[in-house]
């Protein structure tokens, strides 16, 4: 699909140029492309990234999925020992691709005074910007994107990059309130058809988790949180990428189908015992939204530790065990109702007492059924009063916000993998422990028992990419995977 709508955005670029270039012009500045089409592009890379590369790294790391014992493809991620030519496609794709559209679409559309596509590439500027400095840390902002004007950008803090991408978001915000001219991209913006209604729950529901994930730092903001909590105008339909085809169709199917299932052979991904077993422990029926059953007579779930290979000989295949249930045309959620929700119950629990949290987190899991298509009745018997997901609320704080992590944890798995390891890291729930202390019914995830960190360690970061390293002498790679990311305090 993204190849697709990029070669239409070349043969754009190419007509243009042929039809338009004098010497007067700058010819790496293409005039007259509509931004309409490069919005879609820039949609495209990121769905591409997140529900691609990301979802296989998330997967992983929040240990919805190991590695099968008979394919040693991702044994780096399961081992943790990813080195620094692994981040390599997504860093240029949200980079060169992504961020690079969307600069073009916020030029245009402030030339021409439509101040509801400028909020629109903002609010995608901005999420993509948190991914990278999220998974990163310190990574090029003020200074990217300059092309020759600057080929080497200094990167910024994280701390100061998030301060600055809120602002963004506001200043867009308040350029659309001050003239709310709708965005005229109609339906190339795949996400949610230019509806300005949708994209400004996106923008609050966006800022609402940025303050979060800096709840355990300096730049904790109470009076922000509260005062989007009293706005109460958050996301109400799920942001999702979902113009993939059903039939198998090289490029224009789920990035993750398309690269672990059609071109790998479904050899790889298999269910963690850290999720397959609190499903299965709590009799969840998300379980068989989740994954698929193993192919055996009768087929049934099976999962193994995670990263525990070495129990298995190599002549057990993939197919003798629970693997992820994505189609060809499984959406790709950049953020969804279900978390919205979480967030506004963790706010409540951290900053307001606690009052309403428990409705929030009940709507969570709700929500979470509702997009995985399971029903209300399904998802209310396990958190009405005796359910194994009944919220109990607690005077103390972590203890309430743990009960909100772990169901969150839960809703996000296969739905937006890295979030789920971006909120583990941070709050620390559900637990990683030593494998053999773990339980797996109430929410704890292991070591990888494959790991080649000493002291228990697991990953914080990524390494950056030696391409990028290698251009740019203003960026000095990081000493490990282990570095802390700037909001990771807790």
């Amino acid at each position: 699909m993204k190849n697709i709508i990029k070669f239409l955005f070349l043969t754009i670029i190419l007509t243009s140029c042929e039809e338009d270039l004098n010497i007067n012009t700058d010819p790496n500045t293409p005039i007259g492309v509509d931004k309409s089409f490069v919005l879609t592009a820039a949609q495209a890379s990121i769905a591409t990234t997140m529900g691609g590369n990301l979802t296989n790294l998330g997967g992983f790391l929040a240990q919805y999925h190991t590695q099968a014992p008979s394919a040693s493809q991702y044994l780096d991620i399961d081992t943790y020992n990813m080195n620094a030519d692994f981040a390599n496609r997504m860093w240029t794709e949200l980079y060169a691709g992504a961020l690079n559209d969307l600069k073009y679409v916020k030029q245009v559309s402030e030339d021409e005074g439509d101040t509801g596509s400028y909020l629109i590439a903002t609010l995608l500027e901005a999420y993509t910007f948190q991914v990278l400095t999220d998974l990163f840390g310190s990574v090029p902002y003020s200074e990217a994107l300059l092309s020759q004007e600057n080929i080497s950008p200094a990167p910024d803090a994280g701390e100061e990059i998030y301060p600055a991408l809120i602002s963004s978001i506001d200043n867009a915000l308040t350029n659309y309130d001050n003239s709310p001219v709708d965005s005229s991209v109609g339906s190339q913006d795949v996400i949610y058809n230019a509806n300005m209604s949708d994209w400004i729950k996106f923008a609050n529901t966006l800022k609402l988790k940025m303050y979060l994930r800096m709840a355990y730092t300096t730049l904790a903001n109470p009076t922000a949180v509260n005062a989007l909590l009293a706005e109460n105008n958050f996301l109400e339909s799920d942001a999702t990428f979902s113009v993939y085809s059903e039939n198998i169709e090289e490029d224009k199917n789920n990035p993750f189908y398309d690269v672990q299932i059609a071109h790998l052979g479904d050899v790889n991904n298999i269910a963690s015992s850290s999720l397959l077993q609190f499903y299965t422990d709590n009799s969840d029926p998300r379980i068989d939204a989740v994954y698929r059953k193993n192919t055996a007579t009768p087929s049934v779930h099976r999962a193994i530790d995670q990263g525990d290979r070495g129990a298995y000989t190599g002549s057990i295949l993939a197919t003798a065990f629970s693997r992820p249930n994505i189609k060809t045309n499984t959406p790709v959620y950049l953020m969804t109702v279900s978390e919205s929700n979480f967030l506004q119950a963790e706010a409540l629990i951290r900053y307001a007492g606690g009052a309403g949290a428990g409705a929030k987190y009940n709507a969570g899991v709700l929500n979470s059924f509702l997009t995985y298509g399971l029903t209300a009745a399904e998802a209310n018997a396990l958190t009405n009063t005796g359910g194994a997901y009944e919220y109990v609320p607690s005077a103390t704080v972590e203890t309430a916000i743990r009960q909100v992590m772990v169901q969150k944890w839960a809703s996000l798995a296969y739905i937006n993998n890295m979030e789920a390891f971006f909120e583990l890291t941070r709050t620390k729930y559900p637990e990683i422990v030593a494998f053999g202390t773990q339980n797996y019914s109430i929410g704890n995830l292991i070591i990888s028992k494959s790991s080649v960190l000493a002291g228990g360690q697991t990953p914080k970061t990524l390494l950056y990419p030696d391409d990028e390293v290698d251009r740019n002498i203003n960026l000095t790679q990081k000493g490990s995977l282990t570095e802390k990311i700037w909001w990771d305090q807790k």
